[in-house]
């Protein structure tokens, strides 16, 4: 979270106070105002006390119903199907603006699973609602004391290495279909998608450096051998928040298509591609990808070993409790 990336928790609410920022009315308050706390462990448990009115207060999502389908039914955060050759992997917390939480994470990882190992012949990741991903739920550092927070983010950062790994090691087309705005791990992890196509609303945002963070999904690799390490480092060290057309002139998003017109075009596209022959397409795509395996794991490593020492630093830390205050005063 850079944004998300994610499944960590102090970037959690923060990220919620940035879109809030970035998309709502309350885009007045300047990042430079951040007050620094000079005691690290008051810090924390002052993050600790906000995130937990904050989560009190959260609305309960209103997700998509899953009908009768069997697979469907192992999913709580998602909805997934298979059919005609396409297995869609659909983030289904709408009014959370598909926020991930621990066990969205969870299941993703499981879908994926799934996905590699069933007959269809490319799998695409969604959402359900306006917006595609908004980074990770708040709610999951909610109860929890202050000297259970390194804990919390080891734990967490060993699950972010897992989901990492799981695009990295996804054997078939995996292709993100972007129908609104992106931030964190939601973006960073394009850069392991085969196809990444997007609504001409969709906005692909990681403001990492404001929040006291580093990037993460093997963005740190991934960016600048797409765009070039100028372009990357405007968008993983600045913030540069990029529309769908400026994604598509980086390399990031492979086309853009109207929104109105979105969901009829792109899944006409997928659905010619589904018709390939299954063996030739997946061979393909573990040439073009495998020569790379171990250097995308290397890095995906280091990236949690850096975001780790990051969360527990006094500039997230203060950073975190900073944002949630001024939330909680709106």
């Amino acid at each position: 979270m850079h944004c998300i990336s994610s499944l960590l928790s102090f970037k959690c609410s923060a990220w919620n106070y940035l879109h809030d920022c970035i998309y709502g009315p309350s885009c007045d308050v300047p990042l430079r105002d951040l007050v620094i706390c000079p005691n690290q462990e008051t810090a924390r448990q002052s993050y600790v006390d906000l995130v937990s009115s904050l989560s009190s207060s959260s609305m309960s999502s209103s997700q998509v119903k899953p009908g009768a389908d069997r697979k469907q039914q192992e999913y709580e955060n998602l909805v997934v199907t298979s059919e005609d050759g396409i297995t869609k992997i659909i983030l289904n917390r709408p009014t959370k603006k598909n926020a991930i939480n621990t066990q969205m994470y969870q299941e993703i990882i499981l879908a994926l699973k799934a996905a590699s190992k069933d007959n269809s012949v490319l799998t695409v990741l969604t959402g359900n609602g306006d917006y595609y991903c908004s980074g990770n739920d708040l709610t999951d550092f909610s109860g929890i004391t202050a000297g259970e927070i390194e804990e919390k983010v080891k734990n967490n950062l060993d699950m972010l290495r897992v989901f990492v790994n799981s695009f990295i090691d996804f054997p078939k087309p995996l292709i993100a279909v972007v129908n609104g705005p992106a931030v964190g791990i939601a973006v960073t992890i394009l850069g392991l998608c085969d196809a990444v196509y997007a609504s001409d609303r969709a906005t692909f945002h990681t403001p990492f450096s404001h929040l006291g963070l580093s990037p993460e999904g093997c963005s740190s690799y991934t960016f600048p051998k797409i765009m070039g390490p100028a372009k990357a480092i405007e968008m993983l060290v600045f913030g540069k928040k990029l529309t769908a057309e400026e994604a598509c002139a980086r390399g990031l998003v492979t086309e853009v298509f109207p929104d109105n017109t979105f969901q009829k075009q792109v899944w006409a596209r997928l659905k010619a591609y589904s018709e390939f022959p299954a063996n030739s397409i997946r061979i393909s795509k573990q040439v073009i990808r495998n020569m790379e395996k171990e250097k995308l794991y290397a890095v995906n490593a280091e990236e949690c070993s850096v975001l780790q020492e990051r969360l527990l630093s006094n500039e997230c830390i203060n950073a975190a409790v900073n944002f949630l205050s001024r939330k909680a005063k709106l």
